[in-house]
């Protein structure tokens, strides 16, 4: 489980942590509507007092992802782009051709950046890499997986579908798994923690409908050998999906600074649908991300579209009907106003800060990096408690991911690691934070026994009770 909260899910019968809970003893609880409307100028005034509280917990640069850009100046141009778009839904395309304009370009930029013209399917034709926007990275995984489900059994007739995902690929694969019917196939990661390309040749069956790798996945940061698995799918007439959600918007930037990135785009063959979140290293507001087809076929599969409706004719690209046309506002504003110079300058000093921490973190003889990630940092230790060490970390205001299979933490470096001193204080922190642990091996508290629980229950089904009784405890109003 990531650290979104300081809350531990498996606590269910504790009280609501003070830190998700807070607000309760603050702020004015409403379980109905007022009678008489409150004054706009308080509601403001209020939350205005919760953004600045909560604005203390990225803007230094103590979260792992979360905030990727966070400059206040670009911070406000997207706002001045929502609340003149404010009013646009891309479902009324008659009413806001902008909403249009927008996405189909955000769509267009994004498969150029991601290989498009290098990949020999022609703009303009049925065959050109194409997409829509979706409204993050899970909601473009599932997309891609209902595609592939519905494209196997209308040209394969496959009836029991199967699609082939590492142990490391993202939790959203699993819930299209959940969602859709389809039966995943987890193929181990090799000692590299990248996926295991011969496990994934054994795995192929003649339900595949999909392989799917990672550049990179979100634990460890270390791209998938995306080559090879296409390879393999390709020779089979199978679907092959480059989940690039976390480095769609570094990768390529990365390869142009020349660092290296092993080919993993539209530019190999096999590859035939991506993910790329434009709200994370594109510099969107949350709530756009991009799914990306080799060719108008398979995208078609996605569509939803209904003639008997006594409302109408009705066509969507993707789940929701309505959608805020001011993110996809905000999201082509980010990009043509950042630009390709604007992306290599952020990218490069990101990949230098990130240079920065392993390094510092490889100089702690107690911890180790796993492999030799780009900007997602992962890292355990070979005889301290590594989620202690994550607790004290979060003591001096960091806020890490934790990770099982194996016990580690990551970061994510962003832009706000790159501040002036951020690096630097990190590695400081981290340093104290071991020397703690150390001359305090048996202290209890905070995340490190959830996460040493994980590692060790045998029946999986306590540990998702438990989360299930965590997102109970989120609505509750006691």
């Amino acid at each position: 489980m990531t650290q979104d909260t300081e809350t531990n899910p498996t606590d269910t019968d504790a009280a609501p942590s003070a830190t998700i809970k807070s607000y309760r003893q603050r702020f004015k609880t409403f379980t109905a509507i007022p009678a008489v409307g409150r004054d706009r100028g308080d509601v403001l005034a209020e939350m205005e007092e919760m953004k600045s509280l909560e604005d203390r917990g990225w803007e230094g640069g103590h979260a792992s992802g979360c905030v990727y850009h966070g400059d206040k100046e670009h911070v406000d141009f997207l706002n001045k782009v929502y609340a003149i778009n404010s009013q646009t839904n891309p479902l009324h395309a008659d009413l806001w051709p902008s909403a249009v304009k927008f996405e189909s370009e955000i769509v267009a930029m994004t498969a150029n950046m991601l290989g498009a013209a290098e990949s020999g399917a022609e703009p303009g034709t049925p065959e050109e890499i194409c997409g829509v926007v979706s409204a993050g990275g899970s909601e473009s995984i599932q997309l891609a997986m209902k595609t592939y489900r519905d494209y196997a059994r209308d040209k394969r007739g496959i009836t029991r579908p199967e699609m082939i995902v590492p142990t490391t690929a993202h939790a959203a694969f699993d819930k299209a798994a959940q969602y859709f019917g389809i039966e995943g196939i987890h193929i181990p990661v090799g000692d590299d923690f990248r996926a295991d390309v011969a496990a994934t040749e054994k795995a192929i069956t003649d339900n595949t409908i999909v392989i799917v790798g990672s550049a990179p996945p979100f634990p460890h940061g270390l791209i998938d050998p995306i080559e090879e698995l296409s390879e393999l799918a390709r020779a089979r007439g199978i679907g092959f999906h480059t989940d690039a959600c976390l480095g769609g918007f570094v990768l390529p930037w990365a390869e142009k600074l020349g660092y290296d990135v092993p080919p993993f785009d539209f530019r190999l063959p096999g590859v035939t649908s991506m993910s790329a979140d434009t709200h994370k290293f594109g510099y969107a507001a949350k709530g756009t991300s991009v799914v990306l087809y080799r060719g108008h076929e398979l995208r078609r599969y996605q569509y939803f579209t209904t003639t008997e409706w006594p409302g109408g004719f009705y066509c969507s690209p993707s789940f929701a009907g309505s959608r805020p046309g001011a993110l996809s506002a905000e999201c082509w504003a980010a990009m043509v106003t950042i630009g390709e110079e604007g992306y290599l300058d952020a990218t490069r000093r990101i990949l230098e800060t990130a240079t920065k921490i392993k390094k510092g973190i490889a100089d702690i003889p107690e911890l180790y990096v796993i492999g030799d990630p780009l900007f997602v940092i992962a890292f355990g230790a070979t005889e301290l408690d590594i989620y202690k060490v994550m607790d004290a970390m979060t003591e001096r205001g960091w806020s890490l991911n934790g990770l099982y299979k194996p016990a580690c933490v990551h970061l994510c470096t962003t832009l706000r690691h790159t501040q002036p001193g951020v690096a630097e204080r990190f590695i400081d922190d981290l340093k104290a934070s071991v020397a703690h642990v150390k001359a305090n091996p048996s202290a209890q508290g905070g995340q490190a026994p959830m996460y040493g629980m994980a590692n060790t229950i045998p029946d999986r089904g306590v540990i998702a009770d438990a989360m299930t009784k965590y997102l109970d405890n989120l609505y509750r109003l006691s």
